[in-house]
């Protein structure tokens, strides 16, 4: 091992001793990231790119998934030197090429420029046991990054004066884990109750970022400064029958302070009063003046039945886990709240959103979906107005089947109007009206906020790279997919969508990779996955791109794709269009929009259609669909 120790500000890295040291105290650093360290100071100032830097720290032959392998190394350096990766002081990340380390360096001793390779793995004749391994070793992957990742959240920029808070997942302490839904559905009425307060001046971050603390063992000040929050609610529910109770208390980040706890003892029918108590509490714990409209919102709370509210729970807990089968469930628990008490508008707005995402996981057709989640959500609107997950969601049917444009964005204006603090009204504002409309810096602007409110969901976080890529922002939308990675690396939908972007660009290397990437994280038979990469290079191999395109054509057919592959009219139209096939092409879109594909509020600004806009053909689908311009 070299013995040579190099200096850099308040920082030793000694190569002989395997230790990096911050002024004169070791810094814990495993070994491969000390490796790749090592090998980045003793090229300072040069960039070391991906390839070399696996061939130097991993071994020539090294595992399918080893752009993780890499990602997660420079995590874990950059959490050892306490960097944010938005304004690095040593380690520069060169988008898709590799990583720079800059410092003005000290060699107390003379170092050796040799950096120790692990042994590398013999080559298996088998290939679906090279699948099985490369899983296995991607779940360790996945585990680490899980634990690191929140050390690398992006910096959260909040509008100057306005206080964030976060909701911490409620313990469950019935002692049967099955009881789960209910605390977490109770944590996330929380999280919407408190939203509503004064949105204004105070930022409620989201659901699928709070969960992510869910069974942790992190200190209150170390999630708080990774959410960029100045209050944390924290507490337990415990519920035996038809009563409950709920301990909640309210920490200041700054100091750790306690500076509120309170007991609730309720019947299971006063739940949505004691939510009502608690926001109150906490609103004058933090100084919150409360207009006129959210003091009379908060004493109008009605009683709720606990049957009707159990399976509406359950029905939230479906949805959240976003699977086909999930979203099954999801309705038929949504249908049973209703049916035990028909004036229940949040089990119909669930219901709308149940059925808005049913296209998306093709448990439903869109014409048999879309007019349920319009009738849902009006429906919802009638019982009370002053829904704004309603008019949200009311809106993503407009836009998705009526096409009614107007409509639309009078509905998610008005949905974020009652609720600024709903990630997924920015979300859907941005993707499902600014995007199809061109608006891609307001689009951008959306994407954004909805990050600052849900910065460790990686649906938002990757959706952001997706309205990059239709800005044709295409240096941007890598770096966000990459991002995305860091924060979750086995999101199927990322890995497909960075997919796109490459084969699109014509790196189709890249376009294998990553869509090899996301059918194993959906679960795709391994001996498929073999087939299909092998059966991809091959093609690219012999016949370049036109032949790439050609074999998607015919995966289009088969039973097992991941979530927006090019299967479907509309996938099928983008084949056609890279391959030059225009007639074909709009054949198929003419078909996407007879069956209102979910897909078709894209057309308009989907780059692989870039060549057919000239047609008389598609201008009149335009026109058709609302976005002409």
């Amino acid at each position: 091992m070299p013995s040579g120790i190099w200096r850099f500000e308040e920082f030793e890295l000694d190569q002989g001793a395997f230790e990096l040291r911050r002024a004169g105290k070791p810094v814990r650093l495993e070994r491969i990231p000390f490796e790749f360290l090592c090998l980045l100071v003793e090229r300072n100032g040069q960039m070391v790119a991906r390839q070399e830097i696996l061939d130097r720290i991993w071994g020539k032959d090294v595992f399918l998934d080893a752009d993780n392998a890499i990602n997660t190394a420079a995590r874990k350096i950059r959490q050892a030197l306490r960097e944010n990766p938005e304004t690095p002081r040593f380690l520069h990340t060169i988008s898709g090429k590799g990583y720079r380390f800059d410092a003005t360096l000290i060699a107390q001793t003379p170092a050796s420029t040799d950096v120790p390779k692990l042994p590398t793995t013999p080559k298996r004749s088998n290939p679906v046991r090279v699948l099985w391994v490369s899983l296995l070793v991607v779940a360790m992957i996945v585990a680490l990054s899980l634990f690191a990742r929140r050390s690398f959240l992006r910096e959260t920029r909040q509008p100057p004066g306005k206080i964030m808070l976060v909701v911490l997942p409620l313990e469950n302490l019935s002692g049967n884990p099955q009881e789960d839904y209910f605390a977490d559905g109770m944590t996330e009425e929380m999280i919407t109750q408190l939203g509503r307060l004064d949105p204004q001046r105070l930022g409620v971050i989201a659901r699928t970022s709070a969960m992510q603390y869910k069974g942790t063992h992190e200190g209150t000040a170390q999630i708080a400064k990774e959410l960029g929050v100045q209050y944390l609610l924290e507490g337990s529910v415990r519920r035996a029958g038809n009563n409950i109770r709920v301990t909640v208390q309210l920490i200041q980040s700054s100091d750790q302070t306690h500076i509120w706890a309170e007991d609730y003892d309720r019947q299971l029918s006063d739940v949505l009063e004691l939510q009502s108590d608690v926001a109150r509490a906490v609103a004058g714990k933090i100084q919150l003046e409360l207009s006129e409209q959210a003091e009379a919102r908060l004493a109008a709370t009605p009683r709720v039945n606990p049957e009707a509210y159990e399976a509406y729970l359950e029905g939230l807990q479906a949805w959240n886990l976003r699977t086909p089968e999930s979203i099954k469930r999801s309705i038929a628990d949504f249908n049973a709240a209703i049916a035990v008490d028909p004036n229940y508008a949040l089990a119909y707005v669930g219901l709308a959103d149940a059925y808005n995402l049913a296209p998306v996981f093709r448990v439903a057709k869109p014409a048999e979906a879309f007019p349920r989640a319009e009738a849902a959500a009006t429906h919802a609107l009638s019982l009370d107005g002053q829904l704004g997950e309603a008019h949200t969601a009311l809106g993503f049917s407009k836009a998705h089947f009526d096409f009614d444009w107007p409509a639309a964005e009078n509905e998610y204006q008005r949905g974020i109007d009652l609720d600024p603090n709903s990630a997924n009204a920015h979300l859907f504002y941005s993707n499902s009206y600014l995007s199809p409309l061109g608006r891609h810096d307001e689009a951008i602007s959306e994407m954004k906020r909805a990050i600052e409110l849900d910065p460790l969901s990686p649906p938002v976080q990757s959706f952001l790279g997706r309205t990059y890529v239709w800005a044709r922002r295409y240096d941007d939308a890598r770096e966000q997919f990459l991002h995305c990675i860091e924060i979750n690396p086995n999101f199927v939908l990322n890995h497909e969508r960075l997919s796109h972007l490459d084969a699109q660009l014509g790196n189709y290397e890249g376009a294998i990779a990553e869509d090899t990437k996301a059918r194993q994280f959906s679960g795709e038979a391994p001996a498929n996955v073999v087939a299909g990469e092998r059966a991809l290079r091959e093609a690219v191999e012999s016949g370049g791109g036109h032949a790439f395109w050609l074999k998607l054509l015919e995966r289009a057919d088969e039973k097992e794709n991941p979530p927006e592959a090019y299967t479907g009219a509309f996938g099928r139209a983008i084949i056609h269009a890279e391959l030059g096939q225009k007639a074909e092409a709009i054949d198929w879109l003419e078909k996407s929009y007879a069956a209102h594909d979910l897909a078709m509020t894209e057309l308009a600004i989907t780059p692989e259609f870039d060549a057919l806009h000239q047609d008389p053909r598609f201008q009149a689908l335009l026109r058709r669909a609302g976005l002409a311009r």
